[in-house]
């Protein structure tokens, strides 16, 4: 039996697709206009890739390449890019362009895909930012787009919307996106339960404690061809803070030396992973002091960022070292595209599930060993000790007193 297809759009390094073809999907091709992501997809698979602007690329073309005919494609997916809709917008400039935002049209440019070749089922990825509530306009527009290609084309999407964790289906690392889903003969699809959940939580028997960076990771030896020393002026202070902890420790609120206010960084300043806990989410381009780091105080590895994101082990991101962790941290974590591929499958479209339990779902590892004691803050840092003023709260910052000013 053939396996069902995928067109994938705004494919990156592939992180939807590895999950569908983990859940027996093929990918018929694939649209990404990144140099790097497209020579990183090439060295992996051989699935067509057609390395442009989706906005230059005939929904015709994609059928003709795909060797598929309207309406025969099992799923389209694809993540547009976010950077209108997401929480980093709405940091550094108090708010964000929205749909004011070139890069929002993406979204229309999926749109016209999906009317153009209709396939059984769809699934859209994004940043929860654009499902916020008053900010919403970008969601609206897409659903609003649907009931429009509906009424042309005759079919009957009907998408449903929902904001997910990944870390709740096994994926070692905190991470939120938005999913939006849809049939053509409008059989509604019903979201996965959660599989797995905080301790207390998989103590009631109904979800399995969630995976944990070093169920990911806690095996890997460091490769001798990367350099994963950190630099800059926040290098050495990194070891002064316990694993699982960031820039607060050293707050007058926490246990460390009070060198800052209280939340007047971002959250992954000085940010240090705990192996007894997920991942936060991996960044695509973080500063220098920017994690999550390893809890050894040093730089992620390509195989370690890799895991958790849970790529297939057969995987290898092609580039240097930031555009691997671009590559990565721009990704959809593998994992999650696998149990949501196996739910389209079934609910969408009537297959059965590939033999065997999820593919890509890290192994419990054996206890990890215990935290290391913090260093103590080295003499250079000293100066900064004194009585810092926290954050005045949501609203409140920087952002908001430029506002007001202008």
């Amino acid at each position: 039996m053939a396996k069902p297809t995928v067109i994938s759009l705004f494919s990156g390094a592939g992180g939807l697709d590895y999950g569908f073809e983990a859940a027996g999907f093929q990918t018929a091709v694939a649209v990404e206009m990144d140099r790097a992501c497209c020579i990183t997809l090439r060295a992996n698979r051989r699935w067509p890739v057609v390395e442009r602007d989706i906005f230059a690329v005939p929904s015709d073309e994609l059928l003709e390449t795909a060797r598929l005919r309207k309406g025969e494609a099992s799923v389209l997916i694809g993540g547009p890019p976010c950077q209108p809709f997401s929480k980093a917008g709405y940091w550094s400039r108090g708010d964000a362009l929205r749909l004011l935002d070139p890069r929002a049209n993406t979204l229309g440019a999926y749109l016209r895909v999906l009317e153009d070749v209709r396939p059984h089922a769809f699934l859209l990825e994004n940043v929860e930012g654009l499902a916020y509530r008053g900010k919403d306009e970008g969601l609206k527009m897409f659903l609003d787009a649907i009931e429009g290609i509906n009424r042309r084309a005759r079919t009957k999407y009907r998408p449903v919307v929902q904001v997910v964790n990944a870390a709740d289906y096994g994926v070692p690392q905190l991470r939120k996106r938005l999913l939006i889903l849809g049939a053509r003969d409008g059989t509604r699809f019903t979201f996965p339960a959660p599989t797995h959940g905080e301790a207390q939580l998989s103590l009631l028997g109904n979800v399995a404690p969630r995976r944990t960076a070093w169920d990911a990771i806690g095996d890997l030896a460091i490769g001798s061809d990367e350099d994963l020393a950190l630099g800059g002026r926040w290098a050495e202070l990194l070891p002064s803070i316990p694993e699982g902890n960031n820039y607060l420790w050293h707050t007058s609120r926490m246990g460390g030396m009070p060198l800052f206010g209280w939340r007047r960084r971002y959250w992954s300043f000085l940010l240090k992973l705990a192996k007894t806990q997920p991942s936060w989410t991996i960044q695509a381009q973080p500063g220098p002091a920017s994690g999550p780091f390893h809890w050894d105080n040093r730089h992620l590895s390509m195989r370690e960022l890799c895991r958790l994101q849970t790529f297939p082990d057969n995987v290898r991101i092609v580039g240097s070292r930031n555009v691997v962790q671009k590559q990565v941290g721009n990704a959809v974590p593998s994992l999650l595209a696998e149990v949501f591929a196996r739910a389209i499958r079934t609910q969408l479209l009537g297959l059965r599930l590939p033999r065997g339990p999820l593919k890509l779902l890290p192994v419990v590892c054996i206890p990890p060993p215990a935290a290391e004691e913090p260093a103590p803050v080295p003499r250079k840092y000293w100066a900064l000790r004194g009585d810092h003023a926290a954050h005045p709260g949501r609203g409140q910052g920087n952002s908001a007193a430029l506002r007001g000013a202008q």
